[in-house]
């Protein structure tokens, strides 16, 4: 389902089939995206953890799983004065998408 600004929404899946949160994004990478950044960041990109996300399209059965995982960094030189010395990254990797029978 697409909204007059181009964005779609993505609920995140739990095991339970629980929907607990939603991400809009362009594509589903963008809210795969926002949803690693919610994760509990590693030291670094090699020692975060990796976790399934699976975001459901609103409207649609379709859902996108990818393996998500975040870490903290060291906040570029240029930052704008609000941003926090340590940032949280994140990365995301397209593992399927399956199709609900409800």
């Amino acid at each position: 389902m697409v909204r007059e600004d181009g964005k779609r929404n993505f609920a995140l899946r739990e095991s339970s089939g629980d929907e607990s949160s939603v991400f809009s994004g362009n594509t589903p990478r963008q809210a795969a995206l926002k949803a690693a950044r919610r994760l509990e960041p590693g030291s670094s990109e090699d020692d975060a953890e990796r976790v399934e996300l699976r975001l459901r399209e609103k409207g649609t059965s379709k859902v996108h799983i990818y393996e998500g995982w975040a870490w903290e960094e060291t906040a570029p030189d240029d930052k704008p004065d609000w941003m926090p010395d340590e940032i949280t990254e994140a990365n995301v990797s397209k593992e399927g998408i399956e199709h609900l029978e409800e």
